[in-house]
């Protein structure tokens, strides 16, 4: 794919990416940098961090960025970006891949703006050479709690850019529980470059699917005296009976336990390796392709409050023209749930929901399309977060 040098200037994504190299996180990258460069922009992707990264190989964290850069460079390189990415381990080792320190930091002076994804990256002198820097959050409620719980490091992050956006669409209105403080919020979703998901022709799937965590730790949030979760494995027990209660196929690509292994197997629940899947590209774009609708739980930070958050994976099923089903955080204000997407609360939602699609599935399908088309584009979204930054 070739690269083309935009118009509107020079800006700077910055976030997880080779952080965290599985496909889930390359892809939602990948989507700005599609969707920027087709606004007329000139795209690069920068990380200079002083985190280790999670290597995949030994399932831990590591100070060596080799195999991980080793994944994604080739990725940037297919989609018309080998020559405008860069990773330094800054602070440790010394480690330099990519563009380099020197060309990276002139193109902090030149770059219109920065684009913190995920607001993984720390900002230091050098960025602030960006004559604007954006902060985009995908995973709303747990900062915006530290920040009212008066967390130093949290309040000096958001103080430090310009704007922010949060995908917490809901964020600010009566009936949603994130602390907003004395910060200005603007809603966003995630940006899907739809081309990308375009299903080839071939049978019909037959499974409902989705790729998920199954259990997380150290990452509650206690707030007005009550701790949020962010797990989702409370969220799935709910509904564990569901494939018991219709005939439709439900898997889940995740990592348990024996015993949670047993359970999910003994109400009838299908289960992949979601490592051998997500360490693929393609592999993880064919399993969402090859779904017959997702279906997945939220967690807890994202329910309660009722954020308006939505999943940017399943941005990426309805894409591929496959319907969701998914856990009501308040999304379905700003996406219209009800045919191709589809917001559940309890397990009759649920039940109602794979009877619509199961009753006219090539039109739910058709609609899923239709919602990311008009709700998830990456020219959309972006072009409304570079508008509402002021460029």
């Amino acid at each position: 794919m070739a690269s083309s040098r935009g118009t509107k200037g020079k800006v700077v994504v910055s976030g997880i990416l080779f952080w965290y190299p599985l496909a889930g996180v390359t892809y939602q990258f990948l989507h700005y940098l599609i969707g920027l460069r087709r606004l007329g922009y000139d795209p690069y992707y920068i990380e200079d961090s002083s985190r280790y990264v999670y290597d995949p190989n030994i399932n831990d964290l590591s100070p060596d960025a080799r195999s991980n850069v080793a994944t994604v460079a080739p990725i940037l390189e297919s989609y018309g970006f080998g020559d405008r990415w860069g990773y330094q381990g800054f602070g440790r080792d010394g480690q330099v891949f990519g563009i380099g320190p020197e060309p990276t930091r002139r193109l902090y002076q030149e770059a219109a703006a920065l684009l913190n994804v995920t607001g993984a990256q720390e900002i230091r002198d050098e960025h602030r050479l960006c004559r604007k820097r954006i902060y985009i959050e995908s995973d709303p409620f747990a900062s915006q709690v530290l920040a009212a719980n008066g967390d130093r490091k949290i309040i000096s992050a958001f103080n430090d850019h310009d704007a922010l956006f949060t995908f917490g669409e809901n964020i600010g209105a009566a009936d949603c529980a994130i602390p907003v403080g004395s910060y200005r919020w603007l809603p966003t979703r995630q940006p899907v470059a739809l081309e990308l998901w375009e299903r080839p022709p071939g049978d019909t799937p037959l499974t409902y699917r989705t790729i998920t965590t199954w259990s997380n730790k150290g990452k509650n949030v206690v707030y007005g005296g009550d701790t949020y979760y962010w797990t989702k494995d409370r969220e799935f027990l709910r509904f564990v009976d569901l494939p018991q209660q219709r005939p439709a196929a439900f898997e889940l690509a995740t990592n348990v336990d024996d015993n949670i292994r047993q359970l999910l197997t003994g109400h009838r629940w299908l289960l992949a390796d979601p490592l051998r899947i997500s360490r693929d590209i393609e592999l993880y774009r064919r399993y969402i392709q090859d779904a017959r609708a997702e279906f997945t739980v939220a967690r807890d930070q994202y329910v309660r409050p009722n954020t308006g958050w939505f999943s940017d994976r399943s941005a990426c099923y309805l894409a591929a023209g496959r319907p969701v089903i998914t856990q009501e955080t308040g999304f379905s204000k700003y996406i219209p749930s009800g045919k191709g997407l589809y917001g559940f609360r309890t397990i009759e939602d649920i039940l109602s929901a794979v009877d619509a699609i199961e009753s006219d599935y090539p039109g739910n399908c058709q609609a899923a399309k239709e919602i990311a088309a008009e709700y998830c584009q990456a020219e959309k979204v972006i072009g409304s977060v570079m508008e509402r930054s002021g460029l």
